[in-house]
């Protein structure tokens, strides 16, 4: 191949790579969508009706079955746990395919000549979602990279100095924020919030934490816990503790895509975002958010040099990743968009309401997570009552899937016990979660 025809190549997997992501050009957040495109396999996107607010639509199964048709979907089992990583719709998966037949074929002839140019393409669409500047945003692998960074590499604890989680955060997180006050002999404090919570009492829990402890110097503040699908008022505890001279690394993991938000309404300086669970990129694509002017705290990655404090790159080296998946971004984020981060929230709050006003009146069952609708994501929890250890979850989890053909997956890492995470999907639909509703009253 002459090199006028891999420049062309290139060229033409970049046209396939926009023209499958294009059909998304409306602002993030309209309710509708001016046209109908042809998609894979002849599926067309469905057109959003007119008029209807996200609460409408979400309950509009007619809409939603034709969203379904945009993703393949496994038989014979009802998946309810898609907290792991997130489906590729399918204009999304042509254009992981497209770009990883154009990388396999070009290999270091593209990479070193073209593809960081490419990348920082990746970089603007993400910031341009996630409402930052490009120079604040870092590709990863995933939230976990991000965060671990973060926490790993904060140089700013003295002498008496102590850091803070609570025990709905992510377990590794939990760890590595004990491992980060023990290699320095610190102390860490970890606060147990409430099964079921609503912000007024998240609030006052922290903010009794800091009156216990005037030393905390750092904590980790997640924003929708994995376990449960808590939403944690970041903007207001981040607010308190800044006023008290304590720095807050914010765990995004699970909440973009979930939640339809900007990086300014949570007010802090650092995050890690996955984009392979709610956003539907391919796996293996996250995001660390530094908010221009907060570097001095995070050393860069070791070998990495920045003087100046003003890279953000320097805080990660990833080294070689997965080209198609970073090139595949854009689609992703347009696809997202093209349906509504407004409409996509409501619609999995719906999905999760389904189930969980049926629970409520079960009373061997004990949902978990947020006592009202703003403590509360579509993504929930739930066990039998009294049943709380490792094994009671473990017995639950197969239970539902071997009997009843729901599959979901135990969380553990609370203090209140073991719990079955519930996590539909876009493309789930209201019968599916009947399947589920059904399975709950079958386990009296």
């Amino acid at each position: 191949m002459s090199k006028e025809s891999k420049v062309l190549s290139r060229r033409n997997v970049l046209k396939t790579l926009v023209a499958v992501a294009a059909y998304s050009l409306t602002p993030s957040g309209l309710t509708h969508v001016n046209t109908q495109l042809n998609l894979t396999n002849g599926v067309k996107f469905p057109k959003i009706p007119a008029g209807l607010s996200p609460e409408q639509l979400a309950q509009d199964e007619s809409f939603w079955a034709k969203v379904a048709q945009l993703y393949d979907k496994a038989q014979g089992i009802v998946n309810l746990e898609h907290g792991y990583w997130g489906k590729m719709s399918h204009p999304v998966q042509t254009a992981f395919i497209e770009a990883t037949k154009m990388v396999n074929t070009q290999l270091s002839f593209y990479a070193r000549k073209s593809y960081n140019e490419d990348t920082k393409h990746s970089v603007i669409k993400v910031a341009e979602a996630l409402g930052a500047q490009a120079e604040e945003i870092v590709l990863t692998r995933n939230a976990t990279e991000s965060i671990h960074n973060l926490i790993r590499q904060y140089n700013d604890l003295g002498e008496n100095d102590t850091v803070l989680f609570t025990d709905i955060d992510y377990p590794s997180f939990k760890e590595t924020m004990q491992w980060l006050a023990s290699s320095r002999n610190q102390k860490a404090v970890e606060v147990v919030l409430p099964a079921q919570a609503n912000q007024q009492q998240i609030i006052d829990l922290y903010t009794q934490a800091f009156d216990a402890h005037p030393n905390l110097k750092l904590m980790l503040l997640t924003h929708v816990s994995n376990q449960h699908g808590l939403v944690l008022p970041v903007k207001k505890i981040a607010k308190i503790a800044k006023q008290r001279g304590i720095d807050v690394i914010c765990d995004c993991a699970q909440s973009w895509g979930l939640l339809n938000f900007k990086i300014t309404d949570l007010g802090v300086d650092w995050a890690g975002f996955n984009l392979h669970k709610w956003i539907g990129s391919p796996v293996g694509v996250g995001a660390l958010y530094m908010k221009k002017g907060s570097l001095e705290k995070i050393s860069p990655y070791p070998g990495e040099h920045d003087a100046n404090n003003t890279n953000a790159s320097t805080r990660v080296h990833t080294a070689t990743t997965n080209f198609a998946s970073i090139l595949t971004i854009p689609a992703a984020i347009n696809f997202h968009q093209s349906i509504g981060p407004a409409n996509k929230e409501a619609r999995l709050r719906h999905l999760r309401s389904l189930w969980t006003s049926e629970a409520k009146n079960m009373p061997h069952i004990e949902v978990l997570g947020g006592l009202d609708e703003e403590s509360s994501t579509g993504m929930c929890s739930f066990r039998l009552r009294g049943k709380t250890s490792l094994d009671d979850a473990k017995h639950l989890q197969k239970r539902l899937e071997n009997e009843f053909g729901v599959f979901t997956v135990l969380r553990k890492g609370l203090a209140s016990g073991c719990c079955i995470r519930i996590t539909p999907q876009i493309f789930i639909s209201a019968t599916e979660v009947q399947q589920l509703v059904k399975a709950m009253q079958a386990l009296a």
